[in-house]
């Protein structure tokens, strides 16, 4: 099969290789993958960090897709043959095949093409994670999406939105904001440097780092919670104790990659049960920046580290 591969950087990019098709094991699916959203991770990687938990294939990038089941691993009942899935994975997303364990799938609504598919699991996944999971979002409270034009950042938005929150968007590009807004029923966009005085907030999703994170948590509500899913803009952060313990303030951080699969598939039976009916309804949708075939990578590599885009950029394969 084609893969785009770590291995052989050529120029800062990942190369497209052969390598060996791959089988099932028990409770596992081979997916024909026909989309694979791009992420932060994938560069990380690229450039030699955040490497692949054990088990997933260490230098075949991707760490979401969607396709068609054309296997079934000895014990795997989930799905049939010729279903339609989409998931999060440790890695190899980015290829004409891939293994996926069957309870990290979920099935893809009939609403969604597969460009949609591909640049959904991993980003509602982490947004809906964060959210409800992590810091507890409640009905009416006032949640501010630091980095909102991403697509997490777009994801976080329309779940906080249909869930009844108060959404109030940062987004640095002015050309961006009226798109962010209407996103949801009811989101405010501002500028970050505002984040104070558009607060304050009963949670902070934090997708930009270290930089915000003191106004981050002087824009908190009393018994605020800050989570923190991005690190783009910094890992290190000097962080006042006393004003934490004085707002009754938690702060949490998470990653989904190197969760162990009990883990992942509770996320994921979160998502199949709380946002795909409303991605079925076209309530929730996935902004798609642009597409590239899996030949044309590097390409959408480029187009992803550029910055400035609202929504996912993906790989298409098997077309």
């Amino acid at each position: 099969m084609r893969a785009l591969v770590t291995e052989g950087v050529l120029d800062g990019l990942p190369v497209v290789a052969d390598r060996p098709d791959p089988t099932p094991g028990p409770n596992e699916v081979l997916v024909r993958v026909r989309a694979a959203g791009l992420n932060n991770g994938d560069l990380v990687q690229v450039m030699g960090g955040y490497p692949a938990p054990p088990g997933s294939p260490p230098d075949i990038l991707g760490i979401e897709l969607a396709g068609e089941v054309i296997a079934l691993g000895l014990g795997a009942h989930r799905f049939k043959l010729g279903d339609h899935v989409m998931a999060v994975v440790g890695g190899g997303g980015q290829a004409e095949l891939a293994v996926v364990h069957e309870r990290c799938a979920m099935p893809c609504p009939d609403s969604l093409d597969w460009a949609a598919a591909g640049g959904f699991p991993e980003t509602f996944t982490t947004a809906h994670d964060a959210l409800f999971t992590q810091a507890g979002l409640r009905m009416g409270e006032r949640v501010c999406i630091s980095g909102a034009a991403g697509g997490v950042g777009t994801a976080a938005v329309q779940l906080a939105s249909a869930a009844g929150a108060q959404v109030v968007a940062t987004v640095r590009d002015p050309s961006k904001r009226a798109a962010v807004a209407a996103l949801g029923s009811r989101v405010v966009v501002i500028d970050p440097s505002d984040l104070f005085s558009g607060g304050p907030f009963d949670v902070i999703l934090e997708l930009i780092g270290a930089p915000n994170i003191i106004d981050d948590l002087r824009s908190l509500a009393p018994g605020g919670r800050i989570s923190v899913i991005g690190i783009s803009g910094g890992a290190e952060a000097n962080v006042n104790l006393g004003e934490l313990m004085g707002r009754r303030a938690q702060l949490f951080g998470s990653t989904l990659r190197h969760r162990p699969l009990e883990q992942k598939a509770d996320a994921a039976r979160r998502v199949e049960a709380q946002v795909l009916p409303l991605v079925a309804l076209g309530e929730i949708t996935v902004p798609i920046v642009e597409t590239f075939p899996l030949e044309e990578a590097r390409d959408a590599y480029r187009r992803f580290a550029e910055g400035g885009k609202l929504g996912k950029v993906v790989i298409t394969v098997n077309e």
